[in-house]
């Protein structure tokens, strides 16, 4: 059953990939969740360079699992390093994962903090 799920998420983020591109004005908002911590970075696709990046083990580094609460707060933090980089809106990646849970709060922590997607 695992690789049967494994081997779809792949095809869905192969998908949304084909789709979905970043640039240095909007870049890609990716997304990357493990069993133990959430990762998010900014990618400019162009040009191949990750902008900024945010984890739940940067976040809160004493916890060992994360919950919907680190992640709205990785998303608020990618939302801080955005803005001091000079960005505003975003491309959402959410490579290949459900749009729910985790990475709805991380969504939603982001927007919080100011981006648009």
């Amino acid at each position: 059953m695992a690789i049967k799920k494994y081997n779809r998420r792949l095809r869905i983020r192969r998908g949304i990939r084909k789709k979905v591109s970043g640039t240095a004005e909007r870049p890609r908002l990716s997304v990357y969740k493990s069993n133990s911590s959430i990762y998010a970075q900014l990618i400019d696709d162009l040009n191949g360079n990750t902008l900024a990046y945010a984890s739940s083990r940067e976040v809160n580094p004493s916890k060992k699992n994360f919950n919907v609460e680190d992640a709205n707060n990785v998303g608020k933090k990618i939302a801080e390093l955005a803005k001091s980089n000079g960005i505003e809106t975003v491309v959402f990646d959410r490579s290949g994962y459900r749009y729910h849970g985790r990475i709805k709060s991380l969504a939603e922590g982001a927007r919080e903090g100011g981006l648009k997607f």
